[in-house]
């Protein structure tokens, strides 16, 4: 992996990662692509420390809040929303290794990130619950879409978000809650990526490759929360239901005629 496509996958990962369209996914290709494949797990190891960087400097105030109180609300409501997560993916651990190596589903699952954003689009105008007001009914509903977005091609930050907007909370706070839940979720997978490559044999990457990749991931996720944030107070989910179709017929089509 030369530095140009170190950056490349930086700015793939740092994008999508906090945009609704599946970092996950959007890596595979890039991968698959450069015919990185092998250097699957060292790299997206990288990747995931670059956007945590991103989000801890981002929610530095609300991370010393709950360290400071770890047993205050915004601390119990990260818990219960990061809990149906963890039980997801350790439950289907195995299912979803199997998934994520083969790829074969990704056409599909970037169609469902779509239909899920379509249709929370239709509510984001309707909520008006802030931060306060979210329950820990609303945080387990949340953390349970967020554990169905460890199928690789399905958003993280889409499945979160759309599930704030089905409970009505506000379009600005749902955004705020998503990436802050995210903490946990890429902490998490990080923690499982360094034990697996400690278990492992570590692939033969450059050290200058993968810190441009891992830079450049933690700048462009940095400006994609601060986007999003911005887009969902004043634009629409639509342009992104639209574009993970596109990618999903692709894919598809792709693999239908033996190209992929």
């Amino acid at each position: 992996m030369d530095w140009l496509e170190a950056a490349v996958l930086g700015i793939i990962q740092g994008l999508t990662e906090f945009f609704p369209i599946s970092s996950t996914g959007h890596l595979y290709i890039g991968r698959h692509l450069f015919g990185l494949d092998d250097a699957g797990l060292f790299l997206d190891t990288m990747l995931h420390m670059g956007t945590l960087i991103a989000v801890l400097i981002i929610y530095r105030k609300e991370v010393a809040t709950v360290l400071r109180w770890p047993f205050g609300r915004l601390s119990r409501l990260l818990m219960v929303g990061t809990l149906p997560t963890a039980i997801i993916g350790l439950a289907f651990e195995d299912f979803f290794e199997e998934i994520s190596e083969t790829g074969i589903t990704i056409g599909w699952e970037f169609l469902l990130t779509g239909w899920v954003l379509w249709l929370a689009d239709k509510w984001k105008d309707h909520g008006n619950k802030a931060l306060e007001q979210i329950s820990y009914t609303d945080a387990v509903f949340i953390g349970t879409f967020q554990g169905a977005a460890i199928l690789p091609a399905v958003s993280r930050s889409g499945m979160t978000i759309a599930a704030a907007l089905f409970r009505r909370v506000d379009k600005s706070t749902a955004a705020y809650f998503s990436f802050f839940l995210s903490i946990p979720a890429i902490a998490g997978a990080l923690i499982l990526q360094l034990v697996k490559l400690g278990s492992g044999s570590p692939q033969a990457l450059s050290l200058s490759s993968l810190m441009m990749a891992t830079t450049m991931s933690a700048l462009f996720g940095y400006l994609a929360v601060r986007g999003m944030i911005r887009l969902l107070k004043q634009g629409t989910l639509k342009h992104f239901a639209i574009y993970v179709w596109t990618l999903g017929i692709l894919v598809l089509s792709l693999q239908w005629t033996g190209h992929w």
